[in-house]
């Protein structure tokens, strides 16, 4: 069932975003996938409503996180990226290392870490369009930050 605050803070997430499109990445049978040029829409249907332990905050957030039969489906119009090793070759933090995989894979840009907000920009611009890059059980967003940028 979803909340009030949670319907809030998706549609919150999805006005404000600077993203164009949503690169997911994912992992079958320890072979690194991205599925490439995702909606809102697309993204949306792998939200899971989260909290926070009440030693941080309790506050509410929103994990994308598919399950095997979704994957499953996404596969076919996912690109492989190669062994899972990729997420944590040289960063410790999988998403870091998915964004620096895809990053200098469909850009000629060298990925460097950056804290910049998802309504400032994208994590990378690839073909033109600003992109998030988020992997299979990612925080997308929490009720923290979007009660301080918005209310």
């Amino acid at each position: 069932m979803m909340t009030a605050l949670i319907a809030w803070m998706i549609a919150t997430y999805e006005t404000n975003t600077a993203a164009d499109e949503y690169w997911f990445g994912f992992v079958i049978d320890h072979i690194l996938y991205v599925a490439p040029h995702l909606t809102f829409a697309d993204l949306a249907k792998y939200f899971k409503a989260d909290r926070a332990s009440s030693s941080k905050g309790g506050f509410a957030k929103i994990r994308i996180r598919a399950r095997m039969p979704e994957l499953m489906e996404l596969l076919p119009r996912s690109i492989r990226l190669g062994s899972e090793d990729l997420l944590t070759e040289t960063v410790a933090n999988k998403g870091d290392g998915l964004e620096k995989v895809v990053v200098e894979r469909f850009t000629a840009e060298q990925w460097v870490r950056n804290s910049v907000p998802f309504f400032a920009d994208g994590d990378a611009t690839i073909e033109g369009r600003k992109v998030q890059i988020k992997l299979n059980g990612a925080e997308l967003t929490n009720e923290k930050i979007l009660r301080k940028y918005f209310g």
